[in-house]
């Protein structure tokens, strides 16, 4: 709908060299496989060819420097706002919904709980070019595109995946996934406005592409710089366990336990490790109370039957402790190690070995991929 108003003029030659700018950014981190670095890097290299109108160069590279020289930079880059308004509408609706706990190695070698949220969104999107023959004249004049819209339009598909990928430590999925929106959505429409800005006078594409990048990498930065500030919220307290999460369909769902909560007595027997939880649950096979403190602070007390094939931990997943035997280690990928995984794993407790690879989006916090 956006883009039948937009319009966008777009060429063969210029989705290809999005393309390979885009597949080389890949070879340097996995996050790079984002429009808003390809689009923002080509913006910088178009600011600068246009400071040097006379130069043309020869064979391959002049017709490199006439493709980037013809990208329309401001539409691309409103392109790349929307993109992220839509990945901000998605994350708020949907990210927390996709988060899976897992066991990280964290300050000084301390194992912690937390989540991993990741998806990937298929866009159908189809925007509106000018016709290169005659066709249909629009009743309306897109904002992008001058007077090539006289010969017509078209629609073209361009299928996009928006990626998300952050790993959340000291907050609850539900919590992250709000802020990380708000985020994304800012983002949108700060790089929309400078496109739009752009558009209408030449000299601010340089800073509208610059912000495109720099402010992308600062969202990255301001959520692990706030990750390694907050206190872990996934460690077991003195004299309870930890729940890092909770099966679905299980007895600890049915009871209303959640993640976040302390487990602090079973049976009326305090329970401050794993071992003490497993040895008050059978006390009484058939039966089973427990004490929980809520996030608020607060305790209450749930009792349920216990049926055979019920899970051990009433479907409790617990947050790590120091026999916890793998953790992920986060570190930037690129994408030659994401293809070799091996050479990317870390022994973590005791020899064990935990695939870098596993955590790399994480590691890359907001988009891994678009």
């Amino acid at each position: 709908m956006v883009s039948a108003f937009v319009g966008m003029t777009l060429t063969l030659e210029g989705v290809l060299c999005l393309w390979i700018v885009t597949i080389l950014l890949l070879l340097i981190r996995v996050r790079y496989f984002c429009l808003a670095y390809s689009v923002g890097l080509l913006g910088i290299v178009q600011f600068i060819l246009n400071l040097f109108p006379g130069y043309a160069g020869e064979a391959w590279v002049g017709t490199a420097i006439r493709v980037v020289r013809e990208l329309n930079i401001p539409a691309l880059l409103v392109l790349v706002g929307l993109l992220h308004l839509a990945e901000g509408l998605l994350v708020r609706s949907q990210a927390a919904s996709f988060a899976g706990p897992l066991f990280f190695e964290g300050k000084r070698g301390k194992l912690v709980g937390g989540y991993q949220m990741q998806s990937l969104w298929p866009v159908p999107l189809l925007l509106l070019i000018p016709a290169q023959t005659s066709g249909g004249i629009l009743p309306w004049t897109p904002l992008f595109g001058g007077e090539a819209w006289q010969g017509g339009f078209a629609l073209i598909a361009l299928p996009a995946i928006i990626g998300f990928s952050e790993v959340t430590t000291g907050l609850l999925p539900q919590q992250k996934a709000r802020i990380t929106s708000g985020r994304l959505l800012a983002y949108g429409t700060v790089v929309i406005a400078f496109a739009l800005a752009s558009h209408w006078w030449t000299p601010v594409l340089l800073a509208a592409a610059l912000a495109a990048i720099l402010l992308h990498e600062g969202l990255i930065v301001l959520s692990r710089f706030e990750e390694q500030q907050r206190s872990p919220l996934f460690v077991h307290p003195q004299g309870g366990l930890k729940v890092l999460a909770v099966l679905p369909g299980s007895p600890a769902a049915e009871l209303g336990i959640a993640a976040g909560e302390t487990v602090m007595r079973v049976n009326g027997v305090p329970v401050p490790t794993k071992e003490e939880l497993h040895a008050a649950l059978r006390m009484q096979p058939a039966f089973c109370k427990l004490e929980v403190r809520n996030l608020a602070g607060e305790s209450k007390f749930l009792q349920r039957a216990i049926y055979a094939g019920d899970h051990h931990q009433l479907g409790v997943i617990l947050a790590p402790d120091e026999q916890a035997p793998v953790a992920v280690k986060l570190q930037p990928l690129s994408l030659l190690q994401l293809l070799s995984p091996r050479r990317s794993a870390h022994g973590v407790r005791g020899g064990a070995a935990a695939s870098a690879a596993a955590g790399a989006p994480a590691a890359e916090a907001s988009d891994a991929a678009r």
